[in-house]
C-alpha cells in the first residue's frame, strides 16, 4: 500500500473508464479465465486494497482480533463472472464485487483479498477456513441460511449489499423466438452449475411437455461459450451478467438479452454463522457506504446502479 489514497481512487476510476477496450477479452479474458487462471485456490493478483479517505476507527474496533491482528479478510469468489468479478488483462481481480470491496475495506481498515475457486468449491473453502467469507454473486436464500450446502455445519449469514435477478440471454436476432422461461422447452439451456439460474431450468422442467436439454457448467463462462458456438440455444445467467455480454461481447453483436428480469433477490456476502463480529462489522460497512455515497459512485462507475440497494440488511433472502 505505497499509493496514497487518492491516487488509488483516480487509478480504479480510470480503470473502469476502460473497460469496454478491454472488454473485446470476454471470450477469453472473460470465457477463458479457467480455474486455474490465478493458480487454483492461490490468491490471485486481485488484493484489492482499501483506498479514499483513512479508515473509521469504530468500524475496525468491530472487527473480530484476529482480522484485526492479519489486516485483512480472506474472500472465496468465482472469478469468472464479469461484470461481477472477473481478470482483466493483467491477471488481476476487477469487477463490481471487488471495486465494493474495495470500498469496504477503505472503511474497515483492511485488505479484502480475493481467492479464485469453482462456486459451488467455495462453500467448503469457507467451511473449513480457507476463506474468511464468500463474495461471489452470491444470491441471500433462507435455504443457504440454513445451509450453503449438504455438508455445511449451522448454515451462513448474509451481510446484503446488492441485488439482481437472472435473464435469458440467446444469440442475436433471436433465432429460436424465446420472450420468456416457457420458450425454453424443447431447447438447449445452459447455466452454471448451484446457481438460482440452474434452480429455474429445473422449476421450468417441470411444465415443459418437450423437455430442456439442460447444460450445467462449473463456471458460467463455458454457458457463454456453449451459446457462442451453438451447443445452446440459450442462458440463463444473472441479469448484470446477461446485460454485460448483450452489451460487450463482439461489440454488442453476439448476444442479446430476452424477456424480463427475473427473481430479482439480495446479493450477501456469506459469512459462517459462528461469526457474528465479522457479519456486524461488515453490515456496518455496508451501510457506512451507502450512508457517505461511496457506494453509488462505484455502482456509477460500473453501470450497475439498477443493483443497488438503501439500507445494508442482513438475511433478508427468503
Amino acid at each position: 500500500m505505497t499509493l496514497c489514497t487518492t491516487a488509488r481512487r483516480k487509478r480504479r476510476l480510470a480503470a473502469a473508464g476502460s473497460l469496454a477496450a478491454v472488454a473485446v477479452l470476454l471470450l477469453s479474458a472473460c470465457g477463458d479465465q479457467t480455474d486455474d487462471a490465478s493458480g487454483g485456490d492461490e490468491p490471485s493478483g486481485g488484493t484489492q486494497e482499501p483506498a479514499g479517505d483513512a479508515p473509521s476507527d469504530d468500524l475496525f474496533a468491530l472487527l473480530p482480533a484476529d482480522i484485526q491482528e492479519s489486516g485483512r479478510i480472506e474472500v472465496g469468489s468465482d472469478i469468472n463472472y464479469a461484470p461481477i468479478e472477473y481478470y482483466d488483462e493483467n491477471n488481476e481481480v476487477t469487477g463490481i464485487d471487488p471495486a465494493i470491496a474495495a470500498a469496504l475495506g477503505e472503511v474497515l481498515g483492511v485488505e479484502f483479498v480475493f481467492t479464485n475457486g469453482t462456486f459451488d468449491g467455495l462453500v467448503l473453502g469457507m467451511n473449513s477456513g480457507r476463506h474468511d467469507v464468500i463474495m461471489s454473486a452470491m444470491t441471500d436464500t433462507a435455504e443457504r441460511q440454513q445451509g450453503v450446502s449438504e455438508d455445511a455445519e449451522g448454515g451462513a449469514d448474509f451481510v446484503n449489499y446488492f441485488q439482481a435477478g437472472s435473464a435469458i440471454l440467446v444469440a442475436a436476432g433471436n433465432p429460436e423466438g424465446v420472450q420468456g422461461v416457457e420458450d425454453l422447452c424443447g431447447l438447449s439451456v445452459a447455466a452454471q452449475q448451484a446457481t438460482a439460474n440452474e434452480a429455474i431450468i429445473e422449476t421450468q422442467q417441470a411444465d415443459c411437455d418437450e423437455p430442456i436439454d439442460a447444460i450445467i457448467n462449473e463456471v458460467d463462462t463455458d454457458s457463454i461459450t456453449a451459446l457462442q458456438t451453438g451447443r445452446a440455444d440459450a442462458v440463463v445467467t444473472d441479469f448484470p451478467v446477461a446485460l454485460y455480454n448483450e452489451r460487450e461481447a463482439g461489440g454488442g453483436e453476439l448476444f442479446e438479452v430476452v424477456g424480463e428480469q427475473m427473481g430479482t433477490a439480495p446479493y450477501g456476502i456469506a459469512v459462517p454463522k459462528d461469526n457474528p463480529e465479522l457479519r456486524d462489522a461488515l453490515q456496518a460497512a455496508v451501510q457506512r457506504i451507502i450512508d457517505d455515497g461511496t457506494y453509488a459512485e462505484v455502482l456509477a462507475e460500473w453501470g450497475a446502479e439498477t443493483g443497488a440497494i438503501d439500507e445494508a440488511t442482513v438475511n433478508a433472502g427468503t
